[in-house]
């Protein structure tokens, strides 16, 4: 199934920051990494391809290629989330959402064919089982968190980091507080869950292979007291 990994644009809010980037001459301030590691979910043999509406537009060549088009969002999102969901079901594709956006407001939007909300860990495998058997629900949902560690890393190939001022990488989920304004602890929890410092190194090396020395030449500082051995054997080898 041709997919498209689609990520909605950022208005012109703090969020963007539009205006200080063309300092830089960058289009966006990082990359989607929730849908490049949801893009390593899915099946191996799925042709897929990204698109951030923050760096490039939404083609009709694009619509025309796929299949199938899965949405990510936060709330600040929300508009151009609606915008993409009409396109793509004016192309004929099956359209499948999910992310901060959808999983608190999944009744507010029409033209969605499938909801899999909360972690993709847990309800994008019963998504694409239900699919292969031909009866795939509207509405996917879980209460309980993953385990991370499970995790696997973003599928960076699918990416192009020139138009990017920086990247980011998942360390952790969950958060032990509870401040009025944010919404992580109601998506992902109270609780603190890590990755492994062997996951850690693996998406760091996959950056290194993707960005080359140029750009990755100052991606963090690890003070000698927390350093690890792994950490220090990947440093060497770099």
């Amino acid at each position: 199934m041709r997919t498209l990994l689609i990520y909605p644009e950022f208005p012109d809010t703090f969020w963007s920051f539009k205006y200080a980037l063309k300092f830089i001459h960058r289009k966006s301030a990082y990359p989607p990494l929730g849908l490049l590691t949801v893009g390593a979910m899915l099946p191996a043999e799925w042709p897929k391809r990204l698109v951030d509406l923050n760096v490039k537009n939404l083609a009709d060549s694009d619509l025309a290629w796929a299949d199938c088009a899965l949405i990510s969002a936060m709330a600040v999102q929300r508009d151009s989330a609606r915008r993409i969901i009409t396109r793509c079901k004016e192309a004929g594709l099956t359209v499948v959402v999910g992310g901060p956006l959808f999983t608190a407001e999944y009744d507010q939007f029409e033209g969605v064919d499938h909801f899999v909300l909360n972690e993709a860990e847990i309800t994008l495998p019963l998504f694409l089982e239900d699919l292969g058997k031909g009866c795939a629900r509207r509405v996917y949902m879980a209460p309980e968190f993953c385990d991370i560690r499970e995790t696997p890393a973003p599928l960076w190939e699918l990416l192009d980091l020139k138009p990017y001022a920086g990247m980011s990488l998942q360390f952790s989920r969950g958060c032990p507080f509870n401040c009025e304004f944010c919404n992580v602890t109601a998506l992902f929890g109270h609780r603190s869950r890590i990755k492994t410092t062997g996951q850690v190194i693996t998406e760091l090396d996959g950056l290194y292979r993707l960005a080359g020395v140029g750009r990755c030449s100052s991606l963090m500082t690890i003070s000698s007291e927390q350093e690890s051995p792994q950490s220090r054997a990947s440093a060497r080898s770099h």
